[in-house]
Order: structure tokens, then sequence, then C-alpha cells
């Protein structure tokens, strides 16, 4: 009888072990899921996006017209110092 006690014992332990790990589990799972759902950075992302692309733009525009961005800047130079 007394093995069949331990058993018992053991067998609720370990139901009440894995009920707790399940509330922790949906408690974990119910906290990422408002986390995903909250709106408040959403702006400021979509700022820095926005920001990011505009530099991406910005960079392949002088890479791209670099040749003519020189002689522009050249003729702006050669005006400043006749003054």
């Amino acid at each position: 009888m007394m093995g069949n006690t331990w058993v018992r014992n053991m067998g609720q332990k370990v139901q009440k072990a894995w009920t707790d790990s399940g509330i922790w589990f949906l408690k974990a799972s119910n906290n990422v899921t408002m986390r995903l759902r909250d709106a408040r950075g959403q702006g400021t992302v979509e700022y820095a996006i926005l920001v990011g692309v505009l530099v991406v733009i910005a960079i392949i525009a002088v890479v791209t017209f670099r040749g003519k961005l020189q002689e522009l800047w050249d003729s702006i130079s050669s005006g400043i110092n006749k003054l």
C-alpha cells in the first residue's frame, strides 16, 4: 500500500507541475500577443523606415550622378572664389 500512495502523490505532483507550466505558457503567450498588438511605437518605426528609404535613394542618386554633381560643385566653387 505504501508504494501506491507514493505513486499517487507523485502523479498529483506531476499533474500540478504540468498544469502550472501550462498556465505559465498561456500567460506568456498572452503577454507576447498583447505586446505584438501594442501600437505605441508604430509611428516611430514608420518614420525610421521612411528615413532609411530616403537615405538609400539619396546615396543611389549621388552615385549615379557623380559626374554632374562634381561639375555643379566646381562651378559653384569657382563662382564663390570670383567674389
